[in-house]
């Protein structure tokens, strides 16, 4: 198994991973004006890429996903909860479903909390062992954060949504999974994000303060510390579900 990962802009952190025995490959919230470096990348490795998804639409960059899926022939992809959102086609994901990419396997967890579509990525290498090694979390869950729960002005459900999807689908992950968000520090998608960008479970649990309240203080405590939101948010969000 092969994996990169790409700061890029925004603080923004992006993926390339896969299987080089079998020459196959995703990429993960590719940002626009990178599309280049995952054909670059994937040359390199001598592999195809054969997805191409975004954890949620993205409403602090421009998403290069599209472009890059057009670039190589590869299927975009989204929750399927899109649908009827965005104005093209796309590959609708659901939760609990596995992408196959040779001997790695990619399980898609449905996340709502950020946004109502957000998804993490669980992935597995099976050559080296049957249980998950990391989970791209997007903007759900960062490392010594939370993702922001704001952006449709529905703070306090969103926040709820959070707690249950953080509680019910990563928590109970071994400890040694390895976590990969979506932002480091310096985005806006996040208060008190770290600079570091990954870590596991297991230290999220002990040490993230978000991970160490019930659910209504969980609700208290992203309610009070609201950032600021993305510049040109809107016209950011228009772009990326436009046709």
């Amino acid at each position: 198994m092969f994996f990169k990962q790409l700061a890029t802009k925004e603080s923004s952190l992006s993926y390339f991973f896969g299987c080089g025995t079998k020459g196959k490959s995703m990429a993960v919230d590719v940002v626009a004006g990178d599309e280049q470096w995952y054909i670059e990348e994937a040359k390199k490795a001598n592999v195809t890429i054969n997805y191409v998804i975004d954890t949620h639409v993205h409403a602090d960059h421009y998403s290069g996903g599209r472009k890059l899926a057009k670039m190589v022939g590869a299927p975009y992809c989204l929750h399927e909860s899109d649908t009827g959102l965005v104005k093209f086609e796309f590959e609708p994901l659901k939760d609990g479903q596995s992408l196959n990419l040779g001997n790695v396997n990619v399980e898609v967890l449905h996340t709502p909390g950020h946004t109502p579509d957000s998804i993490c990525l669980l992935v597995t290498d099976m050559r080296r062992a049957e249980m998950p090694w990391f989970v791209l979390t997007g903007d759900t869950l960062f490392v010594g954060s939370i993702g922001r729960p704001d952006l449709l002005g529905r703070e306090r459900e969103m926040s709820a949504q959070l707690y249950e999807s953080i509680h019910a689908k990563l928590l109970h992950l071994p400890g040694e999974v390895e976590i990969y968000p979506g932002h480091q520090a310096g985005s806006v998608c996040g208060v008190g994000l770290s600079g570091k960008p990954s870590s596991t479970i297991g230290f999220e649990k002990r040490w993230n303060p978000g991970l160490s309240v019930d659910r209504d203080a969980f609700i208290k405590s992203l309610l009070s510390e609201i950032p600021p939101r993305p510049a040109e948010m809107d016209k950011m969000v228009a772009a990326n579900i436009a046709a």
